[in-house]
């Protein structure tokens, strides 16, 4: 089973439309005012699946400053998911500045239509802490209805990108390590967290949070694969493409030749179906 837990897709009006969504949204407008930035729907993943052989993906949510705009893309990523017999998880979002009732509702009103996460979370996009009232609510809200939280890290070094910054790593780290309850996925490989996590906190760290491997290629060289394969993350790693900024199939072909069978299983799907609750050779229908 191959399961990518990380994509993006948004309604057909966003990308029809894409100058009105860059003049309402900074955050977008960093990403996408470029017309060389693929926006994709949930048919252009669905063929995307077929053609990279994967079983399941998961669907994310994005950082909207606007509440309307969260609902709407959020019914868009449940509906797509509701007519696709299995093949796809939502994981809606929300965004921690607004009211708290407002956004509690919203994750109520999700959880119950089927979102399995809240992600991809971009604290510092939107203005709010993760590390106070705002991150203690998220968590809550996450342990009430059994969400998976996903976030977007930024790798403290490297080059300057559209999108990079939307989560310090420190701020990430103490998150999760004030909240160990919580289910939690670093994005991008949680900004290099597993492969700098301090010594004596691997195994704590490990027994909550896992991490994607979203645009890998841009971010870190590919021999990162044998780096974790064998280390104290081996069964955290989870396979993340960021389709459509990175074909499924390469993201899929990259970690074949990068690692041994086992290992690539393992990154491929079982890590992530033993996080998602999904037996193998099954799906979520």
């Amino acid at each position: 089973m191959i399961i990518d837990l990380h994509t993006h897709i948004f309604p057909p009006e966003v990308r029809e439309q894409r100058d009105e969504y860059v003049r309402r949204d900074s955050t977008f407008a960093e990403m996408y005012a470029d017309p060389a930035a693929d926006i994709a729907t949930v048919d252009d993943l669905l063929a995307s699946m077929e053609a990279a052989e994967v079983d399941i993906s998961v669907i994310l949510g994005f950082a909207w400053q606007d509440q309307d705009l969260i609902a709407r893309h959020n019914d868009y990523l449940l509906e797509s998911a509701a007519r696709a017999n299995g093949r796809i998880i939502p994981f809606t979002t929300v965004n921690m500045a607004t009211d708290e009732d407002i956004v509690a509702r919203e994750v109520a009103r999700c959880a119950g239509a089927g979102g399995r996460g809240l992600g991809e979370l971009r604290p510092e996009s939107q203005v709010w802490d993760l590390n106070d009232r705002p991150g203690e609510i998220l968590a809550t809200l996450a342990a009430e209805h059994k969400l998976i939280l996903l976030f977007h890290v930024t790798e403290p070094a490297g080059h300057e990108y559209p999108g990079k910054h939307g989560l310090a790593l420190g701020s990430f780290y103490r998150f999760q390590m004030s909240n160990p309850e919580s289910r939690i996925v670093g994005g991008h490989l949680g900004g290099g967290l597993p492969l700098r996590a301090p010594a004596g906190q691997a195994a704590a760290i490990a027994a909550h949070v896992s991490f994607d491997t979203a645009a890998q290629p841009f971010l870190y060289p590919a021999g990162v694969y044998a780096r974790l394969a064998s280390g104290p993350f081996r069964d955290n790693v989870v396979m993340g493409s960021d389709f459509p900024l990175i074909s499924q199939r390469r993201q899929v072909n990259i970690i074949r030749q990068s690692l041994t069978t086992a290992e690539a299983e393992r990154v491929l799907g079982e890590n992530a179906a033993r996080l998602l609750g999904i037996q193998i050779g099954t799906t979520t229908g």
